[in-house]
């Protein structure tokens, strides 16, 4: 590798996306709350998907879902694809409720339905969950990623651990410096000039891989493909895969929901639109925007399988990153990894933004300190980010042992911890029926009854076997499923039979205000738009299908 050459073009990028991000921020007062929290509420469509996309697309992504499919194959892609029918829900159904609320955090949605306990214990939950479950996978990819790419441990004559080690704290203190002195305007920005980046560099991938694999005979790559992955392209999982297909319709598509419509670090981004028809275009250009994902997030794990076989890649975390380092040429390694690290720093950031909204407004204004100024409340959420990235950054050490791959074990520890803020968030919005008390032990009770459920017919939870009790193995997918259904239904049971007094005439705000009245006008083109997306996400599953079993 030129060295020089890809350090220079390294920094160039990265430069180029600060200087023009602080350029663009450098008259917001970001002492006011509302233009640090939500960017002045003056995002543009463009900005609220890129930043919908970068939040989501990182290495937790590139890294796992491409290492999930160089073992299990494109089965996997179904973390990619129905992700746009869960963005539709949040267009359509979740997002007119949040907006006639005028929140600012998904748990104070909670307080206005049910009480300030409700929305204490969500902000808590999310808060750990992200300091300890989402950040520190990032970190964790991206300081893999980097230190493969990069080769650290050879160009700096350290041990791969301590390359490792480096990079993760890196990316953590870039990304923190974003959200402490940029505010989400900032990240945002970021966000949009580094998504069109990650597109163009990511789909560029496979197409270099299949000149690899055809050594210089694109075609001929093809061909290679397809006699020998077949199977691994097939997109359909059977009952004993990674992803069985019927598992679309209960976990899986459960877990997105949480994702994009109840998930703080996503649905922000959406909060900081310029209006309500704004929000919703950026909604669906992330949904159409997702359709791209298997292209760069799933073949090209399967073409790394082909190119270097299951004992290099091992429990597939390494399958992207030796991939790149071996179909990319010098001039663009640089490129690529400015790309790359900034796909990190906009997950990382994202998330770092998030708890520190939900910690100002909903543990620090919300309970600790009600009468806290616009100013105090940032001051301590910018502290409290500081804190967040020490405690994501050791916990990234801890990391790495699971067999199943970073990406998988990421989506089960969320199953477990944040379905049961899913069943609380829908079970609100169906019914004013259920009181306050039943979605608090939810909430709580959600976790263990998740834990159980996967111990009694499931094949554990991380370092916690199964128990010997039952011969019958259920998906953890349709677990998770069962397991919010099960909440939700105690829930409605409760409401029927132990109803909720009748809700106060008007209820307690104290998010954001808004300089103007709600207006809940919606995009003109969001019926087309929610048609052509779910079109083609069919099509592509079919297609992938006809392909494999074309031979």
């Amino acid at each position: 590798m030129n060295l020089p050459l890809a350090i220079g073009s390294f920094l160039f990028f990265t430069v180029v996306v600060a200087l023009v991000s602080w350029w663009q921020t450098r008259r917001e007062d970001n002492s006011d709350a509302q233009t640090y929290f939500l960017a002045g509420r003056k995002l543009p469509w463009i900005q609220v998907a890129g930043a919908l996309l970068l939040t989501n697309l990182s290495t937790e992504q590139l890294i796992g879902l491409n290492g999930a499919a160089s073992i299990h194959g494109a089965v996997v892609m179904a973390w990619e694809v129905v992700p746009v029918f869960a963005l539709i829900a949040m267009a359509w159904y979740f997002l007119p409720r949040y907006w006639s609320g005028n929140i600012t955090t998904v748990p104070q949605f909670l307080e206005q339905r049910f009480d300030a306990t409700a929305r204490r214990i969500m902000g808590i939950v999310f808060i750990i969950t992200i300091a300890l479950n989402i950040l520190p996978f990032v970190l964790y990819s991206g300081g893999l990623a980097m230190s493969t790419i990069f080769h650290v441990h050879t160009q700096l004559g350290i041990s791969e651990g301590a390359s490792f080690r480096l990079m993760a704290w890196s990316i953590g203190i870039i990304g923190t410096c974003y959200v402490l002195f940029g505010g989400m305007k900032a990240v945002a920005l970021s966000d949009t000039l580094y998504g069109a980046g990650l597109l163009v560099c990511g789909l560029l991938i496979p197409v270099l891989a299949l000149f690899k694999l055809g050594d210089g005979d694109f075609l001929a790559g093809m061909n290679r493909m397809l006699q020998h992955q077949a199977a691994k392209i097939d997109p359909v999982g059977g009952p004993g895969s990674n992803v069985p297909f019927d598992t679309l319709f209960t976990g899986m598509l459960f877990i997105n929901l949480f994702y994009w419509c109840t998930n703080q670090m996503i649905v922000q981004r959406s909060f900081g639109a310029k209006s309500f028809a704004e929000a919703q275009k950026g909604i669906l250009a992330t949904a159409g925007l997702k359709l791209l994902g298997p292209f760069f997030l799933v073949i090209p794990g399967i073409m790394a399988a082909e190119m270097f076989g299951a004992a290099a890649i091992g429990n597939g975390d390494l399958a992207y990153s030796l991939l790149v380092d071996a179909v990319l040429p010098p001039y663009l390694v640089g490129l690529f990894a400015a790309v790359f690290l900034g796909s990190v720093i906009s997950s990382f950031n994202g998330g770092l933004h998030s708890v520190s909204t939900m910690f100002s407004l909903d543990l620090y204004r919300g309970w600790l300190r009600p009468g806290a100024s616009d100013r105090e409340m940032v001051r301590a959420g910018k502290l409290f980010c500081v804190v967040i990235m020490f405690v994501a950054v050791f916990t990234t050490n801890l990391l790495g042992s699971s067999s199943e791959g970073i990406f998988t074990m990421m989506k089960q520890v969320m199953s477990a911890f944040k379905l049961p803020l899913l069943a609380v968030v829908v079970t609100g919005m169906l019914s004013r029926r259920v009181p306050a008390w039943a979605a608090n032990v939810s909430m709580i009770l959600g976790v263990f009854t998740s834990i159980l459920l996967n111990c009694l017919w499931g094949v554990g939870f991380l370092g916690l076997g199964r128990f010997d009790v039952s011969s019958l193995h259920i998906h953890w997918l349709h677990l998770a499923a069962l397991n919010t259904l099960l909440l939700c239904g105690f829930m409605l049971i409760v409401g029927w039979f132990a109803p909720a007094a009748p809700a106060a005439a008007s209820a307690k705000r104290d998010g954001l205000p808004s300089d103007v009245a709600v207006d809940l006008t919606p995009w003109r083109g969001l019926r087309v738009a929610s048609v052509v997306v779910s079109v083609l996400a069919v099509v592509l599953y079919f297609s992938l299908w006809r392909l494999a079993h074309s031979g």
